[in-house]
């Protein structure tokens, strides 16, 4: 079973991790995806289907036997008890959206690290169990991340970078392709600004010796990113692989059916 400290170390490390991006609440679909081979499981309490209790489930549920995955949560907001509650629960990394300014990702390292060097008060639940329980070892085991997604948060991507205690960053593609200027989630108008974009942020994050990361649609597309210099990546998601296996079954059935 892969721990939180071998995740992190990685991660800091710049080594290449694929994870699995999880919107369903649902800690038998967990199970069985720790165990595909997938570095993480990202767990989404921004825009996923996700309460506190189905968040705590899904991760104990990724500590399954022959887990590969450690549990990875983009929590709601930078705020401290978003931030605190996923960590006590038992992440690994929470990945922290909205992130404007270095002013913003310092708040999201504080958060993170117990005092003196953050916010965060004690009281780490289950994570006691596995991460820690003591403050310099949680740090050391406990990854926090930047969402790059606004048109400020990449103005500002090389002072984000440089900001102390961060971990890495992560690119939203939806938002961002919006941010600069694109009609839709997908807007193939703005493809040369958006890879520009990319690649802005991924040499920021070069320089500063962090983690890269971006969200994708499918494998080839993580494929193509870490090829391009992103140090991991993930794949989505549960709900439109779902639909996309029972869609693409139905009209088979219906085919041979004919």
């Amino acid at each position: 079973m892969t721990t939180a400290a071998q995740f992190t170390a990685a991660l800091r490390n710049r080594q290449r991790l694929l994870g699995y991006w999880s919107l369903l609440d649902s800690p038998v679909a967990a199970e069985r995806l720790a165990r595909v081979g997938y570095d993480y499981l990202a767990f989404d309490a921004q825009h996923g289907l996700f309460g506190y209790q189905g968040l705590l489930n899904n991760l104990i549920a990724t500590d399954t036997r022959g887990s590969t995955a450690v549990g990875v949560v983009r929590v709601e907001a930078n705020d401290l008890t978003c931030i605190g509650r996923a960590l006590d629960a038992g992440a690994a990394a929470v990945i922290v959206p909205l992130v404007n300014s270095a002013q913003d990702a310092a708040d999201a390292v504080g958060a993170v690290r117990y005092p003196p060097h953050g916010r965060r008060s004690y009281g780490p639940m289950r994570a006691q169990l596995r991460i820690g329980p003591d403050p310099a070892d949680t740090h050391a085991q406990t990854a926090v991340l930047a969402m790059i997604e606004t048109a400020e948060g990449l103005a500002a991507v090389e002072e984000i970078c440089a900001t102390p205690g961060l971990d890495g960053i992560y690119v939203g593609p939806s938002d961002l392709r919006l941010a600069i200027g694109g009609r839709t989630s997908t807007d193939p108008d703005v493809a040369a600004e958006f890879e520009a974009a990319l690649t802005r942020i991924s040499k920021a994050a070069e320089a500063a010796g962090i983690a890269a990361g971006i969200h994708n649609a499918d494998g080839a597309s993580a494929a193509r990113r870490l090829g391009e210099g992103f140090t991991f990546a993930s794949v989505a998601s549960d709900v439109v692989h779902l639909q996309q296996a029972a869609t693409a079954h139905l009209a088979a059935a219906r085919s041979t059916g004919a």
